[in-house]
């Protein structure tokens, strides 16, 4: 049983093709990044080089695996608990892991991590990983209706993903060629009222069966109206038109409000993923 760590993307996509697939829910955030990076190239997320790990078990399959895009914290998808033990130890040794400064798992394995690590840290992010059960329409329908964002709705666009990523706290700005390539395939929905955008939500490509919904944003103006909602339920309804059979979100723990929209909308939790950093 190994760890087996790399900056070559074709090497990990070859060796963890049906692991991650396997759990397209949980290694959800896998799935899109891998995907990213081999449409927009390695450095897509940040000039500092990717990292990819994968765990091998006893009988030779490949069961698990990881990946880091600096400056964002080293992501683990779904992994059995031998590997989460051995990784706690590769953390101190592993050349490759020697940048690493936070770590985003589930909470159980996130707790494991840090215990062995080492290092002192500070939990950053508490999120709720959810699936789509069933959708249900908002209740009140809020006014207004979607529309597919175009490519004139760029400047648009960069501004509120860039308000959105200030306001969660997301390292980086706002990606042109991130938004370029979700609008070219339907990727982005915007909320219009009287004629005026008023929210957007956003889903990724189906990859492995799952699509993922967010970024969700609404400007803090007109928050309150049920924008948010009839935004997500467009492009939940949009992420299922374009092949997924899963939809799953993420949301902020410490947001009741987004919280209970999601609920309402058909959306039923997975599992708590928490983010650690380097104190």
């Amino acid at each position: 049983m190994t760890w087996t760590f790399s900056s070559d993307l074709d090497a990990y996509l070859a060796a963890t093709g049906p692991a991650v697939a396997a759990h397209p829910v949980s290694n959800t955030l896998l799935l899109t990044v891998a995907d990213a990076l081999e449409r927009r190239g390695p450095h897509a997320y940040g000039s500092a080089d990717p990292v990819f790990g994968w765990w091998t078990g006893a009988d030779g399959t490949v069961s698990g695996a990881l990946l880091c895009t600096p400056p964002h914290p080293l992501q683990l998808g779904a992994l059995p608990e031998e590997a989460v033990l051995a990784l706690a130890s590769a953390l101190g040794t592993e050349p490759l892991l020697a940048g690493v400064d936070g770590i985003s798992a589930r909470r159980r394995d996130t707790d494991t991590l840090t215990a062995a690590w080492g290092r002192p840290t500070r939990l950053s992010e508490e999120n709720r990983l959810y699936r789509l059960a069933g959708l249900v329409d908002p209740d009140p329908a809020p006014t207004g209706r979607p529309r597919v964002a175009a490519e004139e709705d760029l400047p648009l666009l960069l501004e509120w993903i860039e308000a959105f990523h200030v306001e969660a706290g997301i390292p980086g700005g706002a990606s042109e060629a991130a938004l370029r390539d979700r609008i070219s395939y339907g990727g982005i929905l915007l909320w219009e009222d009287a004629g005026v955008p008023v929210s957007l939500a956003s889903f990724s490509r189906p990859i492995g069966s799952a699509a993922r919904v967010g970024p969700v944003y609404t400007p803090p103006a007109v928050r309150g109206r049920g924008y948010a909602a009839g935004a997500t339920h467009a492009a939940s309804e949009a992420a299922y038109a374009a092949g997924a059979s899963e939809v799953v979100l993420f949301t902020d723990l410490a947001n009741p409000t987004s919280n209970g929209v999601y609920l309402r909308l058909g959306y039923t939790p997975v599992e708590d993923r928490v983010e650690v950093v380097v104190t």
